[in-house]
């Protein structure tokens, strides 16, 4: 009864936890504010999770666990480099839409001590793995049946094509005045535009 007690409490807390990181971000979000969304004293937060990092650091081990061996599939399907490259691209976008917070967390981690958080955030067995893709960028050019590229900043841009705009969601929405649902309707045309302008490039 303990131990379902102590589940519950833990779940609402998660729960509204992603609710105030993903409208507030990591630094404007306070340990109060998830009391007060998970309905209880903060003092019990306090209990479950000492302090606001570390129960970031928890949400986002579970996010990784579902989100990067989902990018790994992509990365070892048996489908055409093209076909790949869309579904690249959707994955990380919808992921992106779920939880905003995510690459700001990322950022300053890797900022800190890039080997501590990569390994053990993620472990050995989630790290994201491109070397198939890369492998298949190569040898469609050495087939001819798309242009010499490097497959290496072809990984980069399409990474920093998806991620950025998600980074940069302040800057950009003050700057072109654009409300909430303005920009969640420019992300989901970035995912027919990334392909698209990724492809264009690349084809004979």
């Amino acid at each position: 009864m303990v131990n379902q007690k102590r589940q519950h409490h833990r779940r609402k807390i998660l729960e509204a936890a992603r609710k105030v990181f993903t409208h507030q971000g990591l630094v404007g979000a306070r340990m109060q504010d998830i009391a007060d969304e998970a309905g209880i004293n903060k003092a019990l937060l306090h209990y479950y999770f000492r302090d606001k990092d570390k129960l970031f650091e928890t949400i986002f081990a579970s996010e990784a666990q579902k989100f990067f061996p989902k990018i790994n599939l992509i990365f070892q399907a048996d489908v055409p480099l093209f076909e790949k490259i869309d579904k690249f691209v959707n994955e990380y976008i919808d992921q992106m839409i779920e939880t905003p917070y995510l690459p700001w967390f990322v950022l300053n981690e890797l900022q800190r001590d890039p080997d501590k958080f990569l390994y053990k955030t993620w472990g050995q067995a989630n790290l994201p793995n491109p070397m198939n893709f890369l492998i298949q960028i190569e040898a469609e050019i050495k087939a001819g049946r798309i242009r010499r590229v490097s497959p290496l900043h072809l990984l980069m841009n399409l990474l920093s094509m998806t991620i950025f705009p998600f980074i940069a969601k302040p800057m950009i929405t003050r700057n072109l005045k654009l409300d909430e649902l303005q920009f969640r309707q420019a992300m989901e045309q970035r995912r027919k535009e990334i392909p698209e302008f990724i492809i264009a490039s690349i084809k004979l």
